[in-house]
């Protein structure tokens, strides 16, 4: 099968959005199987930066973008972005664009609990952005989500949102903030109705079509393994599978519809909001990598906080994730250093081991086991050939890939798409 899935192999913001538009300009189709507008990918096109959050990539390359079941969708959010898009040049229609019927909705109320919860948290605060995706995606598992496919039908409005704002206004008044009125919400959903249903198909016989033609489909992943909901550093986590096993789910495929898994990492690491990082620096070399890296959230805004690379951590995710391959962007991030260093295990309460453990507390008290690396003072910036390293940034490649247990079948040197080295086509495989 000529499919690919792409995932985050660390905790989102590796630079998904590029490798995944250099694909897309060789797919047929780009789909969307998990999350909602809380991630965001930025490309790079020409003289032109476009930042997506619910749109699929292909987009940008004309290609058909679908917006799967696994996904939650904030019909807002997604009119406001296509407004953006267009405005940039680009025609998104319900011809290039379609969105699974039984999409779950994200409605006003649910980033209205989400930001009064995490307000509640205080020191224990998660992290999240506030839109509301876990809010709905809790909806979805308690039966009571309003879909997409909803929308067209008043009468299942009326009884939903009566079970839904029992919940949610129940949370919201013991949290000390306003509720909602049926009303309001409904004339939310109705007004907003007529633009987002011309979306609305039912995708999975589509991909299926595909699928039988024998055409490239690429599953687009949003955030990362180690913020996955069942193998990531819970709680501190999305409230989505992001592993590539969920791009059949999340779609309407089967199992194997993944085809090569193409996992994402940068060659040190970030993280965005609360939660464990084994390899944090808050020394200049920290403030170094932020710097030259231009690590603040595409959505948000907010710095990521960095540190080495972590290949206990990206070894974790290889595994969970079913990962075939691995893209490594940002080398060039590294040019100029004297020395780099890799987190090779982790040492717990005067023990080594070499896994990341699942209980909170442990996963805030391992520390870090480094092997050191010597750097390098050439550029590696714009390189497009593996002849164009310096051998000790082909030597750092290699060990990375020993230590993860995965081939680096992709190596990106800067945010422009043509600047790639690839070792090993996904879609060929």
């Amino acid at each position: 099968m000529s499919n690919v899935t792409v995932i985050g192999a660390q905790w989102g913001d590796e630079g998904k959005g590029k490798i995944v538009d250099w694909l897309a300009s060789r797919a047929d189709i780009v789909v969307r199987f998990q999350g909602g507008h809380n991630a965001g990918h930025t490309l790079v096109v020409g003289n032109q930066v476009y930042k997506l959050s619910l749109l699929p990539s292909g987009v940008v390359n004309n290609k058909l973008g679908i917006i799967g079941n696994g996904v939650v969708v904030d019909p807002q959010a997604l009119l406001a972005e296509i407004g953006r898009i267009q405005e940039q040049g680009l025609e998104v229609t319900p011809d290039t664009l379609k969105i699974a019927e039984n999409a779950p909705l994200i409605l006003p109320v649910h980033g209205a609990l989400d930001r009064a919860r995490e307000a509640a948290r205080g020191d224990r605060k998660i992290g999240t952005t506030g839109r509301g995706i876990g809010p709905a995606y809790e909806d979805k598992v308690a039966r009571r989500a309003i879909r997409l496919c909803d929308l067209a039908e008043p009468e299942t409005l009326d009884w939903k949102l009566d079970e839904l704002l029992l919940h949610h206004n129940t949370l919201l008044a013991g949290l000390g903030a306003p509720v909602f009125t049926k009303e309001e919400l409904l004339k939310f959903l109705t007004d907003i109705a007529p633009k987002v249903l011309p979306y609305m198909a039912p995708t999975w016989d589509i991909l299926d079509d595909a699928r039988r033609a024998g055409r490239r489909i690429l599953f687009e992943g949003a955030q990362a393994v180690m913020l996955d909901v069942d193998h990531g550093t819970y709680p501190f986590v999305t409230s989505s599978n992001t592993v590539a096993a969920n791009a059949g789910t999340g779609s309407g495929m089967g199992p194997t519809a993944a085809g090569f898994v193409l996992g994402i990492a940068k060659a040190y690491c970030t993280r965005v909001g609360e939660g464990p990082f084994p390899t944090e620096l808050h020394d200049e070399t920290g403030r170094r990598l932020g710097e030259r890296g231009h690590e603040f959230g595409t959505n948000t805004g907010r710095p990521r906080r960095c540190g080495w690379f972590d290949s206990v951590l990206v070894r974790h995710a290889v595994r969970v994730g079913g990962v075939n391959g691995l893209a490594l962007t940002k080398l060039d991030v590294l040019d100029g250093l004297d020395e780099i260093r890799i987190c090779v295990g982790y040492e717990l309460d005067g023990q080594k081991i070499e896994r990341f453990p699942s209980a909170p507390a442990a996963q805030q008290r391992v520390r870090p086991v480094y092997e050191t690396l010597e750097g390098w003072k050439e550029t590696t910036h714009g390189a497009r050939r593996w002849a164009d390293l310096p051998a000790q940034a082909i030597k750092y490649v290699r060990r990375i890939e020993e230590l993860v247990g995965a081939p680096v079948t992709l190596l990106s040197t800067s945010p422009d798409r043509d600047d790639t080295i690839l070792m090993r086509d996904p879609f060929e495989d």
